[in-house]
């Protein structure tokens, strides 16, 4: 019998610019025009139906008065839309208006949006180029940065995806004015999350200017975006595809997500990671790595925050713990948390093993002590 070898090595670069800013759709049309993208001339603009009228449609008619074919794909806001059934939506609308290999997508909104488009880019047309142009605190923070691409199912979120670099990343810092109070507080707990695993001095910045940024101060504002990309850029760079240390941006996500889920998404993404971050320094502290002081003092940042630190009444503590084996950092059927150590840091368990094995007993008692 005949053997072959299929040699396909590859040197991919997957580079992409930031861009920070106000008001950015009239440069990301100008970079469209000056090449970013070659020579495509179709674009899918996917949003959802509140960021549609706000900004979806403004860059989409930007994009047609320049002679681009551009369409809008909308769908209902919020995370209990990011599942396949959206997807397929996405996919089968775009087919029916004509989209195949030689488009674009942008998409235009938060990190629901972020997650769907990105997938969806992956997979249309065996892969597609596609754009993020951020518009909340949240995406600015997480979603739009990184290239982690996914939808949830009942069992569990985010486990159904892939890594996709997007072509560039637009965060538009006055997107942030139009945003309800509730989202806005929500972005800022995966704010706090990075300042909580990498840098004290952002935790202090945070701490003491916290006001400023819920009031828009542009310096404030500025900084807190800048840090934010730049922390989760310098994991990303390291770890693209989380082997190992990408597995620090899942600080409080363990008990967040399954908080979120479990609460049937009465709580905001970000709303449950900020009790899933309360319940990690919790068990921080248990493990030795955290004092008392410094416990209250991630809980006092989360209060001022405005953001919610108790797991609420009507959340049953047996289906949380057993919704915790979701976590896709489960190895082996045994739970695995990120610890932080102290206020800046991540506790290192071995060679590029950030998380490490919690009994089910122990996370029980942890939830417990966190509860209403």
């Amino acid at each position: 019998m005949a053997k072959f070898n299929v040699e396909l090595k590859k040197i991919v670069d997957s580079s992409y610019d930031i861009e920070l800013g106000y008001d950015l759709s009239d440069t990301l049309v100008k970079d469209i025009k000056n090449g970013l993208l070659g020579k495509i001339k179709k674009f899918a603009v996917v949003t959802d139906d509140i960021v549609e009228p706000l900004y979806a449609r403004p860059i989409a008619e930007k994009l047609q008065s320049e002679g681009y074919y551009t369409k809008i794909f909308s769908f209902k806001n919020g995370e209990k839309s990011k599942v396949r059934a959206t997807k397929e939506y996405i996919e089968d609308s775009m087919l029916e208006s004509g989209f195949r290999r030689d488009c674009c997508i942008i998409a235009v909104g938060g990190g629901v949006v972020t997650d769907l488009a990105g997938f969806t880019a992956g997979t249309f047309g065996r892969g597609i180029p596609f754009i993020n142009y951020a518009t909340t605190l949240l995406a600015a923070a997480d979603a739009s940065v990184g290239g982690k691409t996914a939808v949830d199912t009942p069992l569990a979120t985010n486990l159904i995806g892939l890594f996709n670099q997007p072509k560039k990343v637009y965060i538009d810092i006055n997107a942030w004015k139009t945003l309800p109070p509730r989202q806005l507080y929500s972005g800022m707990a995966e704010t706090i999350k990075h300042a909580c695993m990498a840098d004290k001095d952002f935790f202090d910045f945070l701490s003491e200017n916290i006001d400023k940024i819920y009031s828009f101060d542009k310096i404030s504002c500025e900084h807190t975006a800048e840090l934010n990309c730049r922390i989760k850029y310098n994991v990303v760079m390291k770890d693209e595809l989380e082997s190992g240390l990408r597995e620090i941006l899942n600080l409080g996500h363990t008990v967040g997500r399954a908080v979120e889920t479990v609460s049937d998404y009465k709580l905001l993404h970000g709303e449950a990671v900020a009790i899933g971050l309360v319940a990690e320094t919790h068990l921080s502290h248990k493990l030795g790595y955290m004092t008392a002081d410094e416990v209250q003092a991630v809980e006092n940042l989360l209060v001022k925050a405005n953001l919610p630190t108790k797991i609420p009444d009507y959340i049953d503590t047996e289906e949380l713990v057993k919704k915790l084996y979701t976590d896709k950092k489960v190895r082996d059927g045994k739970l695995r948390f990120v610890i932080q150590k102290g206020i800046g840091e991540i506790v290192c368990f071995g060679e590029n093993s950030y998380a490490t094995p919690i009994d089910e007993q122990t996370a029980r008692e942890i939830i417990i002590e966190i509860s209403k």
